[in-house]
Formats: structure tokens, C-alpha cells, sequence
């Protein structure tokens, strides 16, 4: 075009190759290929692009293909724009690299919940409407920057705190049986299912003598700032009554196994009528109605903030970005739940039945996103100092 040209990309540009091999197409019918800048213009003409979006990479490429669109027979002048590429810390954008994930194996596919791709956001809960406004946060920029996950995290907490029901299960589950409760009895509490939307109804909890509560909700020697269950204390279980642990069961090896516990009948619907104060809360599963399923626990892929740093983004992968708890104790109107429904697991997070794997009557949630912890930043903070 112009072998003075400055621009390298305009002197004489390459518009075709000659690639001896059967295409998987049209066999050896044709080996002659239009190279990318040759054909990028002419392809966005003939299809009615008007805009097409490129990274900035591709800045040099613009002259040439403004040259190709003027100069050659087609339909309309395309305009190309350049932006800067968005990256996530904790992951890869790139498609070859992601692509090199999943053919050696260390996710399931394009659509693992682990994956940046739409597919795979999709299966972990997070929705199209948490990607937009993490986009009108970001803007769109001219210079590369990689933009911190939580902010996607944080689009799907603002969404699914409006939207999503709560609802209570029991993951890593400890038998509590309320000694003074009467046996064969089960009786139903009215819990609202979410409370910054009246609209989104009630429902019926049931509670018996025999409930699961979080193991990690118990502790024989607690310190100070611990106000959930430990012997002798008393807490509220949510919505029902307030308890008290008397005795602690355990197996020969030494493992808690089982608590008895006492209730006060008076704290029916978790207040007393004289008034005192009980600081911690816990969710709670009714035994004999509960739904065993299993929960998928997804953490980043990479355990590196920049993945790409150091000896590369596979040296980098994360061995626990997947825990899979089979024995998870959920309360019975998650039998039901249809893939994709999204619920809020009370203090666990916020979780999706899986579109691929979960059955009619026997789901399987993915965890989208963590909630807060108040107590995991205090124990953090703990043994930091």
C-alpha cells in the first residue's frame, strides 16, 4: 500500500496463506485462507456490523482495516473500536488458556462454576444482571487495569439480597436432641422468606426433638466473643425457642457426636417474656424432615491474586477450590427447588441448584458467593496478633 508507511501493518500487507491440509469442512476441496486483517473488515461489512470491539491490541490493525473497508466492494463501512481487555484477579480471560484448563482435565468443562465464562457463571448462580453492573462499574477504559472479583462478588450479594428466599440448612451437620421436648411431636413455625420483600411470602418450618445444627456452631472450650452453642450456654434457634446445652455425647475416638439440650417453652417464636438477652442465633434442621443432599463449596481457581505471575497460571491452581459435602441437611421445601433457583442459605451464603447434575427431588446446590463472618475475622484477626 505504502512501503513508507509508519505503520508497518500498511507497507504490504498479507492477504492470503496457502495451508496444504484437509479442512474439516470442505475436505482438500480448497486450501487458500484470507488472513485475519484481510478478512476481519470485509467479514463485519458483509454481516451488518456497524461497531466492532476489539482490545487494544488490535489499535495497530485499525488503518488497515479502515483501508480494506473503503477500497473493496462492500455493503457499508464498519467502524473498528478499541477498548481495554477486562481481567479479573483469580482467574484467566484468555481463551487459549482456558481452553488448556479444560482439555487436561482441572475443570469439568466450559461450563464448571469455577470458569469466567458466561456458561459457567450461569451454573454458579450469578446472573446477567450482577455481570451488567459490575461492567457500568468498571466503564469502559483505554488502558489495561485488572479489576478486583470481589466486585462481581459484591453485584451478586446486592441482587440475591433483594431476590433470593432465605432458607435454612445445616452443611457439616451436628445432632442436637432437646431432652425436655416431647418425643413424636412436630410443630410448624411461620418464617418469612426474605425480609426486604414482603411480597415474597411465608412458609412453614417444622421443629421436633431431634434437630441438625452446624458443627461449627458448637464448641466444648470456647473463648470469650464466642456466643454460639457451648455447655452450659443458651442461644436462640431462629424462629423456634431458646436452648441450652446440658451434655455432650461423644464416640471412642473422642469426637462430639450429639448434644442434649433443654428448651425454655416460653421462648416460643425466639423472645422470653422476661426479657433476656441471648446474643447468638443459629439456623436449624428438623430431622425427620429434613433433605440430605449434597452441596458444592467453589472457591477461586487460582490461589494467586495474578494468576498469570510467578511460574505461570497452572503452577498457581488452587487444590480447594472445590469442597463436596454429600451429607448437607437441608430444611424440606429444598426438595423441590427446580434447577437454577437460587436461595440464601442462612449464614452460609447464597446458593443455586445446579442446572446439570440436580434431579427431580434430590438437588444439588453450588455455592454462588460466602457471606460475611463476623466470627471467621474475628478468629482471623486473632491469630494475627
Amino acid at each position: 500500500i505504502d512501503m513508507a508507511h509508519a505503520n508497518m501493518k500498511m507497507r504490504d500487507p498479507l492477504l492470503y496463506r496457502i495451508k496444504r491440509m484437509p479442512h474439516h469442512r470442505t475436505g482438500d476441496e480448497w486450501n487458500i485462507y484470507p488472513m485475519y486483517d484481510y478478512a476481519h473488515g470485509q467479514s463485519d461489512a458483509i454481516e451488518g456490523i456497524t461497531h466492532s470491539i476489539c482490545t487494544l491490541e488490535f489499535e495497530v490493525n485499525r488503518p488497515l482495516y479502515d483501508w480494506f473497508v473503503e477500497n473493496l466492494p462492500v455493503p457499508c463501512e464498519p467502524q473498528q473500536i478499541e477498548m481495554a481487555r477486562l481481567n479479573l484477579t483469580y482467574t484467566v480471560m484468555s481463551k487459549r488458556k482456558l481452553l488448556q484448563l479444560v482439555q487436561e482435565g482441572h475443570v469439568s468443562g466450559w461450563d464448571d462454576p469455577r470458569m469466567p465464562t458466561v456458561r459457567g457463571l450461569r451454573r454458579r448462580g450469578y446472573t446477567a444482571a450482577a455481570i451488567r453492573t459490575l461492567n457500568e462499574r468498571v466503564g469502559v477504559a483505554k488502558r489495561n487495569s485488572t479489576v478486583d472479583f470481589a466486585l462481581l462478588e459484591w453485584a451478586i450479594r446486592e441482587e440475591l439480597n433483594r431476590t433470593a428466599d432465605r432458607v435454612m440448612a445445616v452443611l457439616r451437620p451436628l445432632k442436637v436432641v432437646i431432652t425436655n421436648y416431647p418425643e413424636n411431636e412436630v410443630e410448624w413455625f411461620e418464617a418469612e422468606n426474605n425480609p426486604e420483600d414482603a411480597a415474597r411470602g411465608t412458609r412453614k418450618i417444622p421443629f421436633s426433638r431431634e434437630i441438625w445444627i452446624e458443627r461449627e456452631d458448637f464448641r466444648e472450650e470456647a473463648p470469650r466473643k464466642f456466643f454460639r452453642l457451648k455447655p452450659g450456654s443458651e442461644v436462640r434457634l431462629k424462629h423456634a425457642y431458646f436452648i441450652t446445652c446440658d451434655e455432650v455425647i461423644k464416640d471412642d475416638d473422642g469426637n462430639v457426636t450429639e448434644l442434649r439440650c433443654t428448651y425454655d417453652p416460653a421462648s416460643r417464636g425466639g423472645q422470653s417474656p422476661d426479657g433476656r438477652k441471648v446474643r447468638g442465633t443459629l439456623q436449624y434442621v428438623e430431622a425427620t424432615t429434613a433433605v440430605t443432599a449434597e452441596v458444592r463449596l467453589y472457591d477461586h481457581l487460582f490461589r494467586e491474586t495474578f494468576p498469570e505471575e510467578g511460574d505461570g497460571f497452572l503452577a498457581n491452581l488452587n487444590p480447594d477450590s472445590l469442597e463436596v459435602l454429600t451429607d448437607a441437611k437441608l430444611e424440606p421445601c429444598l426438595a423441590e427447588a427446580a434447577p437454577g433457583d437460587r436461595y440464601q442459605f442462612m449464614r452460609n451464603g447464597y446458593f443455586c441448584a445446579d442446572e446439570v447434575d440436580s434431579q427431580p427431588g434430590k438437588p444439588i446446590f453450588n455455592r454462588t458467593v460466602t457471606l460475611r463472618d463476623s466470627w471467621a475475622k474475628l478468629e482471623a484477626k486473632g491469630k494475627q496478633g
